[in-house]
């Protein structure tokens, strides 16, 4: 389903996938079977989304970000792809940002760029996330720290 009051350029979407009012999927992005785009999103063109992704609303996702299978991104999350941006100063190629398999990030966390999540790791809400979390780690805070691993 593609709400009739979004803007979906892309003709890379998969079955079963939901997209919600007011989002912006530019045409070169990916986005896989079952997911759900919830509603004031926006996908830049080199975004990569795997199955049975859940983006809940007001994401953001830009050139350079992968999103692989399961993964749950909450509302308002903000991702980065410059380490140092300039108003009209482009730089040849963006940082990218991975999040594997089955991780989650809480509301309102900040990922800046170039980081990975790891499989099964989980990104609690509000937090900063300015290096590499490990498979399976809980990370919190700002900025986000391991407390536990998840498995």
């Amino acid at each position: 389903m593609i709400h009739p009051l979004s803007d979906v350029q892309s003709s890379q979407i998969g079955t079963n996938t939901n997209v919600w009012q007011f989002v912006v999927i530019l045409p070169k992005a990916r986005i896989g079977d079952d997911c759900n785009i919830c509603s004031h999103c926006f996908f830049e063109n080199d975004v990569d989304i795997g199955h049975r992704v859940t983006v809940k609303c007001g994401v953001q996702l830009w050139d350079g970000t992968t999103v692989e299978d399961d993964v749950f991104i909450g509302p308002n999350v903000t991702f980065s792809n410059d380490k140092y941006p300039r108003s009209k100063n482009y730089p040849d190629e963006f940082s990218r940002t991975l999040i594997k398999q089955s991780a989650s990030i809480g509301a309102n966390a900040t990922i800046l760029p170039g980081i990975t999540i790891g499989t099964g790791a989980m990104v609690g809400a509000g937090s900063v996330v300015t290096k590499d979390v490990p498979d399976y780690a809980l990370v919190i805070g700002n900025p986000a720290k391991i407390i536990r691993y998840l498995k």
